[in-house]
């Protein structure tokens, strides 16, 4: 029994750590391939760019793959096949790991306070 634990969790801690560097090489690629030039920095979404964040892995890379094999399904789509024409199977996995996993590691960042400085508070 003792050995099956320990199995299971070292099969668990290589599986998390897999994960943990798919999702920061999605976050590099989200951002070296401009992605965030329209869905953001926190991937929320501007103007009539939608959100990603935490959005379903599957759909997405159904998406990505979608645009990568040059199908659009509305003309303000179609920009995103240039996009995803250069994307390999691993760097799909890695975005959409990424995103769907999403954690907004600016938010611990920002304190609204620091809008107030400088005008007395009011």
């Amino acid at each position: 029994m003792r050995l099956l634990l320990l199995v299971s969790l070292i099969v668990f801690s290589l599986f998390a750590d897999e994960k943990s560097d798919r999702y920061e090489r999605g976050k590099t690629l989200y951002f070296q391939k401009g992605c965030s030039n329209c869905h953001g920095s926190r991937a929320e979404g501007t103007g009539n760019y939608p959100s990603l964040a935490n959005r379903a892995k599957g759909f997405m890379t159904y998406k990505l793959n979608t645009f990568r094999k040059g199908v659009a399904e509305t003309p303000m789509q179609e920009m995103m096949i240039g996009f995803a024409a250069s994307l390999s199977d691993a760097d799909i996995d890695a975005i959409t790991t990424f995103l769907s996993d999403y954690v907004d590691e600016q938010t611990e960042k920002y304190d609204p306070a620091y809008e107030t400085w400088g005008d007395g508070g009011s």
